[in-house]
């Protein structure tokens, strides 16, 4: 059958089995067949649905730790250098030459509307039951909708306007009617409800160490704030200054929550340490991973192990690793602390490249098989601080900006904004503000799935497209740069989705 949509809408309906209310929080099953006048019955079955929520982040096809081959291997980070494995699907992404009929675009896009649903089966529990303290209820309430608006953040960044679902579908009928893509407007402003509501419930502002990969408000306020200043650039230029304004509040709200002074208090190397994943105040929101457990450990540090390196993991890497773009690594200024952390140049003849090593667990926990217990940070405050840099910057505020740009640059052991812009070579790469902050999130968050919606935002899509044509084309790899073109802003709608109703899920311009 066709009916892609509606089959990942109610298979994503059915959340959980019944399962213990002792279960573990990482160990919460999918579900095969339950609706939501069946499942609920108790507070703890609400529970048991918001802890499939989370879970169901966990899918590599969507948003976890394997995901970057839909973010980072579409901008100028990362990007394989091989166009046949797998029948050349991934290198698309990278090569600007994406398809519609492309079977990994349409994973991603069933992912996504399943971590939609499995957060809308939870709110609709949280509906049916009376609550004996109406403040738990407002808390799993919180979750859920902190949960939905990660997911929708992410589809109207890469597709634009996309089908809005907010209640668990249960049937053909219901899901047809729901396979139709709304205004762009629609999709933020149901984000912005979702967060609005996360960040004002009763959440703690900081989850405390048994609640990490839980959200908070100061979790809710920070990606509120990412949202407003997106908005900022997506929409009308008429809402622009009230968005910027937003984006203002609600940063500095989340900044306020920290527990720290400034950045530089914490060590680089701390942020991605498996033994301080729970206890680093940087942390806002990540997906939680169990060292050593075969089922849900971390793979990451393994995967991007280059072989005959040692750097990440106990296991010994066969392949190339995480590649990373020669792009990037001249971005890197002479002295920074984090390129020595993040990245390395594997001499294997048979790699002879760059690779990643910003995520590393060589525990005897994780082994030879690679279990490691990194957790995927989905949110941390140096990006909530250079995202204020952004916004005050956008606002006219550059000496505001500018201080928190440099919070960020004294971590990594550079000269202050104000001094390195003397530097004639400095000035010449990034000859503006916005151009110096831009740079400095690239090699702040490589490799954790911020740069292309980075580029997305501070870009239209003609200026995306000079971007990426202006780079050299020897240290961009294999990839085509000339491919890129204004299309590219967007993914393709799903080839199946668009055919299932080419009216309604209409496929976006130039595919």
């Amino acid at each position: 059958m066709k009916h892609t949509f509606f089959i990942t809408i109610i298979s994503a309906a059915l959340v959980l089995t019944a399962s213990s209310c002792k279960k573990e929080f990482l160990g919460q099953a999918d579900p095969n067949a339950v609706t939501v006048a069946d499942y609920f019955t108790s507070e703890n079955d609400v529970l048991t649905a918001v802890n499939g929520a989370y879970q169901s982040l966990r899918s590599n096809a969507g948003m976890a730790e394997g995901s970057g081959l839909y973010t980072e291997e579409r901008s100028d980070n990362t990007g394989r250098n091989d166009n046949q494995s797998n029948a050349g699907e991934p290198f698309q992404f990278n090569d600007f030459s994406l398809l519609p009929s492309n079977t990994y675009l349409q994973n991603h896009w069933n992912a996504l509307y399943k971590i939609i649903n499995a957060a809308n089966f939870a709110l609709a529990g949280a509906d049916i039951i009376k609550f004996n303290d109406p403040d738990l209820k407002s808390q799993y309430s919180a979750e859920a909708k902190f949960v939905r608006a990660l997911a929708y953040f992410d589809l109207v960044r890469k597709w634009g306007a996309v089908a809005l679902v907010t209640k668990p579908v249960s049937s053909i009928d219901e899901a047809m009617q729901k396979n139709t893509r709304v205004s762009v407007d629609s999709i933020y402003a149901q984000i912005v409800n979702d967060l609005t509501d996360a960040a004002d419930s009763k959440l703690p502002d900081l989850q405390p160490v048994s609640g990490k990969g839980r959200a908070s408000r100061a979790a809710a306020n920070a990606l509120l704030g990412k949202v407003y200043l997106t908005m900022a650039s997506a929409l009308s230029s008429t809402k622009r200054a009230d968005n910027l304004q937003s984006a203002l509040h609600y940063l500095t709200a989340s900044y306020n929550m920290r527990t720290f002074g400034t950045l530089n208090e914490i060590p680089y190397a701390d942020v991605f340490d498996v033994d301080k994943k729970t206890t680093c105040p940087e942390l806002l929101f990540q997906i939680e991973y169990k060292q050593g457990d075969k089922d849900y450990s971390s793979s990451i540090a393994a995967s991007n192990q280059a072989k005959g390196e040692t750097t990440n993991s106990l296991k010994p890497g066969t392949g190339s690793g995480g590649n990373v773009k020669l792009d990037l690594i001249k971005d890197y200024e002479s002295g920074d602390l984090r390129k020595d952390f993040s990245v390395k140049f594997a001499k294997d003849p048979t790699v002879n490249d760059w690779y990643i090593t910003k995520f590393r667990d060589k525990s005897a926990l994780a082994g030879t098989s690679g279990y490691g217990g990194n957790d995927w940070i989905l949110l941390r405050y140096a990006d909530v601080i250079l995202l204020l840099a952004e916004v005050n910057m956008d606002l006219g505020n550059n000496e505001a900006a500018i201080a928190f740009l440099d919070q960020v640059r004294d971590r990594a052991g550079l000269q202050n904004y104000k001094e390195a812009i003397k530097n004639p070579a400095y000035a010449a790469r990034y000859p503006t503000l916005k151009l110096a902050i831009l740079h400095e999130r690239r090699v702040e968050l490589a490799f954790e799935n911020q740069r292309l919606y980075d580029l997305l935002r501070d870009f239209t899509p003609e200026q995306f497209v000079a971007y990426i044509h202006a780079k050299d084309q020897a240290d961009y790899g294999l990839a085509k740069i000339s491919n890129c073109g204004t299309k590219d802003y967007y993914y393709p709608i799903p080839f199946k989705d668009n055919n299932l109703n080419p009216e309604g899920m209409y496929q976006n311009p130039g595919y």
